[in-house]
């Protein structure tokens, strides 16, 4: 293929390589997806995907097989690029976030049938507003962590199918159409130090939809579908994927992609960074796979399980890696979280606190900023956080650790700032 052969000759690539390129990530998984189960199952996996609820905490790889919950994942992933490629988009870092994002939750609560009203919300609202929907597409994307809600409006008895479907879609048009204004608002109240904003908006959404939802008498009960025991092969395929991406940087870069490297560890990681149009491909692609193995890694090193939800959380923190996290912010929060594991009624190993481990990621640019002792801290809060919070929207958003991470960057920021202001003023000799 020509744009493989721009790879190896290092010319720049075009703006169809560079979304073939990002199409890779999908049609991999959708292949190894292939060769673990039967065709034949992997279709009666997928019907059997869109049926069941799939609330937190819900594994596709249980409920529809390997191969279903990849293919799902997999054409998810491989429409929404084609939207944003039709959209006009350039590819930015911003978009290979969006993009592992859909990948990684496709697998635990998205599907190709629970996405679209949400969708459809967000560009009404672009509508409405005179504008293109190109401006708001990634939000609507990170949106679809409320699809959950869609699924269960399908489900609800005994209300007839005609009555749940219009149900469905005033219900996603709703969310959807919400959301933009919503997650511009709440993005000043934490600046920027949660990445999961529209998380943060979407829990907000969530626990308002819950709260009505159980002024009628409607209820969701807890859930928990984990599978277990598929460790050496998912190491096997993670590890291979993300090994190609730094291949693909050193490629791309030669050694000179260990300095850009180090440059990318100084960074805070703010929401709104993109290091795709700061510092280049090669060094973002290197980065992505750098952390891709260390979050692999650390789940195993836990005693954790790979499977549908922990595969998606380790994407969340390779499609982040585009936009802010780096080993030296996210380290720091993650051995925060494993300190609460040692002093809290819970252990890491566990599946919501395996999911807040990598999840909690979102406030790396605290470790970023303020240091070390500040992202400890921040992963010793969240998981407390995180593990409480769900209760009032009853996993309905997929995102928990969004609403988390913004309540506990909320919380410490002003904090952190204070203490910081202070000090400086002591150094310069003015008291307060």
């Amino acid at each position: 293929m020509k744009f493989l052969a721009r790879i190896v000759k290092k010319e720049p690539l075009t703006r169809s390589n560079q979304f073939i390129l990002l199409s890779m990530i999908p049609v991999y998984f959708i292949a190894v997806g292939l060769v673990l189960q039967p065709v034949d199952e992997i279709l009666l996996g997928i019907i059997h995907i869109f049926e069941e609820p799939d609330f937190l905490i819900t594994d596709y790889f249980v409920i529809g097989g390997f191969g279903a919950a990849f293919l799902n994942a997999g054409v998810v992933t491989l429409i929404s690029i084609g939207i944003l490629y039709v959209l006009g988009k350039e590819v930015s870092g911003h978009t290979i976030t969006s993009i592992c994002l859909m990948f990684g939750f496709s697998l635990f609560g998205k599907n190709l049938l629970n996405i679209w009203t949400i969708l459809f919300g967000v560009f009404l609202y672009a509508k409405y507003h005179k504008t293109s929907l190109s401006r708001y597409i990634y939000i609507g994307y990170y949106g679809t962590s409320l699809s959950p809600i869609i699924t269960q409006v399908m489900q609800i008895e005994p209300m007839p199918p005609a009555a749940r479907f219009l149900l469905c879609l005033l219900m996603g048009t709703v969310i959807g159409f919400v959301l933009p204004p919503l997650a511009t608002h709440v993005h000043y109240a934490h600046k920027g130090y949660s990445l999961y904003n529209v998380g943060f908006a979407s829990g907000i959404i969530a626990t308002v939809i819950v709260s009505v939802f159980k002024s009628f008498g409607f209820e969701t009960q807890s859930r928990l579908i984990w599978s277990t025991g598929n460790n050496v092969l998912f190491l096997g395929v993670l590890l291979t994927l993300f090994g190609g991406m730094i291949l693909l940087g050193i490629l791309r870069q030669g050694r000179g992609i260990f300095a850009l490297y180090r440059r990318l560890l100084r960074s805070y990681g703010i929401s709104g960074t993109d290091y795709l149009k700061e510092m280049g491909g090669a060094v973002t692609a290197f980065n992505m796979g750098v952390n891709g193995i260390f979050a692999t890694l650390f789940v195993v090193a836990v005693s954790g399980d790979l499977n549908g939800p922990t595969i998606g959380s380790i994407f969340t923190i390779v499609g982040f890696s585009a936009t802010g996290k780096h080993l030296r912010n996210i380290t720091p929060i993650m051995v925060g979280v494993v300190l609460g594991s040692l002093t809290k009624e819970w252990e890491i190993y566990q599946p919501s606190p395996l999911l807040a481990l990598l999840l909690s990621t979102t406030l790396a640019p605290i470790a970023g900023e303020f240091g070390v002792i500040a992202g400890v801290i921040a992963g010793y809060l969240h998981s407390s956080v995180a593990l409480n919070v769900g209760i009032v929207y009853g996993g309905m958003n997929l995102y928990n650790n969004g609403f988390a991470g913004g309540i506990v960057a909320i919380f410490m920021v002003p904090v952190l700032q204070s203490v910081r202001d202070r000090i400086a003023r002591a150094r310069g000799g003015i008291s307060l």
